[in-house]
């Protein structure tokens, strides 16, 4: 076991002391065996305190562990719920030449929904056990990306993107003073699922309450369909 500075631990100190004392005024014990029989003890007694602390590693895995099983649940909710807004478009649309874009849209979302789960399990077997999740220049690199889409980009998915480069600038800066970036794209990874349970639920909502034959109409439904495909594309930074 590795050795700890007592100092490190105050009732190491007072635990040392107290044994002083004892040997020195009570005992009458000489220097020469008082003094290393402190020191000894107080190594000793911090050390112990040193092992009965949880340890800093394993409870940042536990919890990113815990994290990964809860996005997990939410992806397979949403790919659940992509299965049938699919089936449900194969239904309502494809009547008209333009309900059958709106439909091959719907269809690549959901598609992309279901396989949401099997692409967090790949990642989450692949995350690095002691390190950083991903690397100073691999961050900014994914930054760069997300600024070249917000000029691009309608105003619809402006926010998210927002949003999505002030967590790569936090992780950045995390990533540059040696810390543990896993957490925090774990969180923006599960906050995208969410937002993408959302979307999919407002784009199913519409889809069944729209009139199909109104180019209005589905025109806002290709526009919720696009914001989702944004949504996705941005996921696929942490994937």
């Amino acid at each position: 076991m590795k050795l700890v500075n007592p100092f490190d631990y105050p009732i190491s100190i007072l635990i040392g002391g107290f044994l002083l004392i004892t040997g020195v005024r009570f005992v009458k014990l000489p220097n020469f065996v008082i003094l290393p029989a402190t020191a000894v003890v107080s190594v000793a007694s911090a050390t112990v305190l040193k092992s009965q602390e949880p340890d800093a590693e394993k409870l940042a895995k536990k919890q990113l562990e815990q994290e990964l099983e809860v996005i997990s649940g939410l992806a397979k909710n949403l790919a659940e719920k992509a299965e049938v807004l699919r089936q449900e478009a194969n239904q309502l649309l494809g009547g008209e030449a333009f309900q059958m874009e709106l439909l091959v849209t719907v269809q690549s979302v959901c598609d992309r929904a279901i396989e949401l789960p099997h692409k967090i399990t790949e990642m989450s077997q692949n995350l690095p056990k002691n390190e950083a999740l991903l690397s100073v220049e691999d961050l900014e690199r994914q930054l760069l990306e997300v600024k070249s889409k917000q000029r691009s980009n309608s105003d619809i998915t402006q926010q998210h993107l927002k949003q999505l480069a002030a967590s790569l600038e936090r992780n950045i800066q995390l990533a540059k003073a040696g810390k543990d970036t896993r957490q925090a794209k774990i969180l923006s990874l599960h906050t995208m699922v969410q937002d993408s349970a959302g979307l999919l639920q407002e784009l199913e909502n519409k889809l069944r309450n729209a009139n199909l034959n109104d180019l209005a109409e589905i025109q806002e439904l290709r526009s919720l369909s696009d914001e989702l495909n944004s949504y996705q594309n941005n996921m696929k930074i942490f994937l």
